[in-house]
Formats: C-alpha cells, sequence, structure tokens
C-alpha cells in the first residue's frame, strides 16, 4: 500500500474492550468527516491457543468460547460505534480471533485495503506519557498502511503538524520518502486547516584521521567548513520544503540529536502531529526501528503518523489463525 494523500478506509483496533478509546475514536473520526471516509472498528479476541493438537471435546468447547468472545466484542463495538463523537460518520465493526494481536491488525488492514490504520499507544511510562509496547513496535514495522498512533486529546483541526525530513538520507530512506512524508503531511494539514511545519536535525562534520599513536581520531573541521556544511544543508531543506508550499518560516533546521531537538520543537510548536517515515535498512526484509526513532516516540507526547516507503514488502502472512468456528 503506497502512500497516498487521500484516506478513503480507516481501521480502528481496540484491544481492551472494557473501555472506550475515546481519543482514537475522535481522532478517526475528525479524519472521516475531513477526508469523507468510512471507519472500520476491529477487534481481535484473545483466545488462549498455542498450536498444539486439541482432543474434539477441547476444539469444541474453544470454538464456544471463541464464538462468545466474538459475540460479546462484536456487542461493545457496536456500542463504541454508537458513541456521540462518531456521530454521522459511516462506522462498521469486525471481530475475529486472530493473533498475536499486531499480526492480526496487519492481515485486517490489508484485507480491507485500510487506508489509515489507528491504534492508541500501550502503556504509561515513568513520566506519565503514552510510550510504546512491544506489540506497537512490532505493528510500526509490519503495517503496510499508513499508522496513526494516538497519544494526546489534542484535536487537529486548526492545529500545527510536523513534519521530520532527512533530505540527505543519512539513515538509508529512499530517496523519494520525504516528498512523500510531505505530500501526506500537506494532505491533512489541509483538511484539517492546519499549518504544516518541516524539521531536520543534523550533525556537525568531523574528518577521521590517524592519529599520533595509530588509532583513528575524529577532528571538527574549521568553522568555515562547518559554516558552509550548514548553509548547505538549510538550503537543501528549504529547496525540500518550498516544493511542498511551505514556506521558510516554517522551517526549522536544528544542530544536535534528533530525538531531543524534535521533542522539543513539537513541544514549543505544541503540535499535534508529527509525520515520521519508517526507517530500512538495505538487505533486511524487516524494518529495523533504530535507538534513535525508539527514542523519539517514546519522548514524543504527540501523536505520530508513520509513513512506509514506496517499496515497504509486509512480512505478515495473508493467511489468518483465528479460530475456525465451524
Amino acid at each position: 500500500m503506497a502512500t497516498r494523500r487521500d484516506i478513503r478506509r480507516i481501521l480502528v483496533a481496540i484491544r481492551d474492550l472494557d473501555r472506550a478509546p475515546r481519543h482514537e475514536l475522535r481522532k478517526a473520526a475528525e479524519l472521516a468527516r475531513a477526508f469523507n471516509a468510512r471507519i472500520e472498528l476491529f477487534h481481535a479476541a484473545e483466545i488462549a491457543l498455542r498450536g498444539h493438537v486439541l482432543a474434539r471435546d477441547r476444539a469444541d468447547h474453544l470454538r464456544s468460547h471463541a464464538q462468545a468472545q466474538i459475540e460479546r466484542g462484536t456487542r461493545r463495538l457496536k456500542q463504541f460505534s454508537r458513541l456521540s463523537a462518531l456521530r454521522g460518520v459511516a462506522v462498521t465493526v469486525h471481530v475475529n480471533s486472530d493473533f498475536p494481536p499486531h499480526e492480526a491488525i496487519v492481515r485486517r488492514a490489508l484485507h480491507t485495503d485500510a487506508h489509515l490504520v489507528i491504534a492508541g499507544t500501550g502503556t504509561r511510562g515513568p513520566f506519565g506519557r503514552l510510550v510504546p509496547t512491544g506489540s506497537d513496535w512490532e505493528l510500526i514495522r509490519e503495517c503496510p498502511s499508513l499508522l496513526l498512533l494516538v497519544k494526546s486529546a489534542r484535536p487537529y483541526s486548526g492545529s500545527t503538524m510536523l513534519v521530520a525530513v532527512d533530505p540527505f538520507h543519512a539513515h538509508a530512506k529512499p530517496s523519494d520518502l520525504d516528498t512523500k512524508l510531505l505530500v501526506q503531511g500537506g494532505a491533512i494539514a489541509h483538511r484539517m486547516s492546519a499549518s504544516l511545519h518541516v524539521f531536520h536535525a543534523y550533525v556537525p562534520l568531523i574528518e577521521m584521521a590517524p592519529g599520533p599513536a595509530g588509532p583513528v581520531v575524529a577532528f571538527d573541521l574549521p568553522p568555515e567548513a562547518q559554516a558552509a556544511y550548514t548553509d548547505l544543508v538549510g538550503h537543501t531543506v528549504l529547496k525540500l520544503a518550498a516544493r511542498a508550499g511551505v514556506p521558510a518560516a516554517a522551517c526549522h533546521v536544528q544542530m544536535g540529536p534528533v530525538a531531543g531537538e524534535l521533542c522539543a520543537l513539537a513541544k514549543s510548536l505544541r503540535a499535534s502531529l508529527v509525520i515520521l517515515g519508517a526507517v530500512s535498512r538495505s538487505g533486511l526484509r524487516r524494518l529495523f526501528i533504530g535507538a534513535t526513532a525508539e527514542r523519539v516516540l517514546d519522548a514524543l507526547t504527540c501523536d505520530v503518523l508513520v509513513v512506509k516507503p514506496r517499496d515497504f514488502t509486509c512480512s505478515v502472512g495473508r493467511r489468518s489463525r483465528a479460530i475456525p468456528l465451524r
């Protein structure tokens, strides 16, 4: 599924049936109204199954249990679909017993050709902010659709949105991914009457040379070389942003670590959404989520939209592991 401007089908993954995911539903409704999209509420019922061969009576009991869980889940999702936040939006519900949860979500996204998957972010960290769980990281790695991780109640309408770009492809990003980020971010910002900002962080140039005792030593380059490099970085980001219609005043180029600078800017701008490209490594089939990305996703307090490169290949099989009910 390639990145696209239009969002017509939204899949909201609901893990906890005991509480209505109000922030996720409100965000889904905001986007559905803006893009004239329809929403599916999806839940994968957790059934204890470990792949061993079951006796017939045990298998019958398991099927009955799965059926009961699916019926309960369907009732709850229908209750959620009638909440005021979703009033006037086309909503359907679906429950199955597929597992593990992140694969169930991916398979449902593939089956429905969802343009956007919305999920809440796992647990609260030591400072009270929502941080991704292991299942969240798997979903980030494998979900072929646009993936929106909801961490905040802040609405999108009239807000500020922030696109993080890497025009020098320092992290092995495909050359057209920044353009995709800006196109998708621009489409959402336009529909939400939000302002779009562009961010890039870079590190100073260093020169590697043999030291007196033999080991390689890093040296800072002369100030004039650093200044020329800073000018090049700024010019490149401004040129990329200008092609997407983002004015220079909304471009932020910072020297420093990506995680710290991006989180500080998002907080300063009170951004409602940060749009990031997934990081891939050549030779690996799966997406590689590096330490920088993990620090960013952990530290951000606003929502995050993850965009995949055009050539992304999902490794989750399409065959469901759901328990057959007959």
